[in-house]
């Protein structure tokens, strides 16, 4: 039976609004305030992490439950920032909030709270729910436990969780993924935290957080600039230059003086540091309906027949993309469980590096790194099928 519950209190209305559900559930909750970044190894930093924990420790007192700081800014730098770092290096585009809460989060925060404080389970502010139930109440049936989208749609925060093993999710709570955003600031202001409740959503890195002067002036704080060219993909000629294919991402707009239609980027050449750009953020060269992935991960078991059959899933690759049906199967005989997806819709700037997660009803079923990407619809106008070929053999 759960009596016991650690919540990783961030210093937001979500983890805080989630300890108060909790404590009134009648468990015993403890407040941990988790340190993964220390401002003080770059340059201008303005991620105040030390606000971020004296908020933190404002909310406990407020809620009358103890508070414990702990420190991991080593196991996030060598688990999730050094691995970020290097597939950038590599012109991929990481999602390092999957990988901090598979890594550290649900990994090595989640085994300290339980073997160091006591506890039974470990509670995020996260909008998701468990099939164990609310209060992990079914936990006791021995059955596997899934992820499952919140009540809240618009939040779906699933995908961040994709990456989590059966083991950490069978302690894992959501507390508030039974309820809207609304009524979490509801009772957040019912509640004496109504200045949490008016504060401002927190956006970028995990634990890194927005920054003040742009991704690119921080990222290159740990990767050197690397100039090369930018090249329009329907003229082939040099439109501009970059500063590093790590600072730029498939279908962002850069700006390049004396042209006034709209640049994004469309591709990557690693070998020669050259960005593929196009004009407009609906080019064709923007879209494309198929990828293949690196070896998936389950968090409960691969779904039936997937080995022997394909299967008709749905898929993201951002969280604030809707969900998209896709004919999903096993694109390599061998043990090794990499994925050929192809998608009902043409998705733009589907991007190398980045995770697609799969869904099957209401249950996030795991996900996969993406690693190659069909021909995009440029690519089939212009070579008139050519490309599909090409892209069989790589499969």
């Amino acid at each position: 039976m759960i009596r016991r519950v650690a919540v990783g209190i961030s210093g937001g209305v979500d983890s805080a609004v989630s300890a108060l559900l909790l404590k009134k559930r009648g468990f015993e909750v403890i407040g941990v305030y988790m340190k993964n970044w220390e401002p003080s190894d770059e340059d201008n930093s303005i991620c105040d992490g030390t606000r971020d924990a004296q908020t933190a420790q404002s909310v406990c007192e407020r809620l009358n439950i103890p508070f414990k700081s702990v420190n991991f800014v080593k196991e996030y730098w060598n688990d999730v920032f050094l691995n970020m770092l290097e597939d950038y290096q590599s012109g991929l585009t990481p999602n390092p909030d999957i990988l901090c809460n598979s890594k550290v989060k649900f990994d090595k925060f989640q085994k300290y709270c339980l073997d160091n404080l006591g506890v039974d389970a470990v509670a995020t502010g996260h909008y998701a729910r468990n099939s164990y139930g609310e209060n992990l109440e079914l936990a006791h049936r021995g059955k596997r436990a899934k992820l499952l989208k919140p009540i809240d749609r618009h939040k779906d925060q699933t995908i961040f969780l994709s990456q989590m093993s059966q083991h950490s999710l069978k302690k894992a709570m959501f507390p508030v993924g039974s309820i809207t955003k609304e009524v979490v600031k509801k009772i957040a202001s019912a509640s004496g935290f109504e200045d949490l409740a008016k504060k401002k959503e927190s956006m970028g890195i995990c634990f890194i957080g927005k920054r003040k002067d742009g991704f690119q002036n921080f990222i290159r704080q740990y990767v050197s600039d690397r100039p090369g060219e930018i090249i329009d993909i329907e003229s082939k000629k040099v439109i501009g230059t970059h500063n590093g294919i790590h600072q730029w991402t498939l279908g962002q707009r850069v700006r390049i003086g004396g042209l006034k239609d709209k640049v994004y980027i469309c591709g990557k050449n690693v070998f020669k540091n050259e960005l593929i750009s196009c004009y407009g953020s609906d080019h064709p060269s923007l879209f494309s309906d198929s990828f293949t992935t690196k070896e998936a991960h389950w968090i409960d078991r691969p779904p039936r027949n997937l080995c022997s059959d394909h299967l008709t899933l749905e898929y993201r690759f951002q969280n604030t993309h809707p969900l998209t049906p896709a004919s999903v199967r096993v694109s390599h005989k061998e043990k090794k469980c990499k994925l050929s997806v192809i998608s009902a819709l043409r998705q733009r700037a589907i991007t190398p590096g980045q995770f697609a997660a799969f869904y099957l009803g209401d249950e996030c079923l795991g996900s996969a790194v993406i690693d190659k990407v069909g021909p995009s619809l440029y690519d089939m106008k212009c070579h008139k099928g050519s490309c599909i070929k090409q892209f069989e053999l790589n499969k």
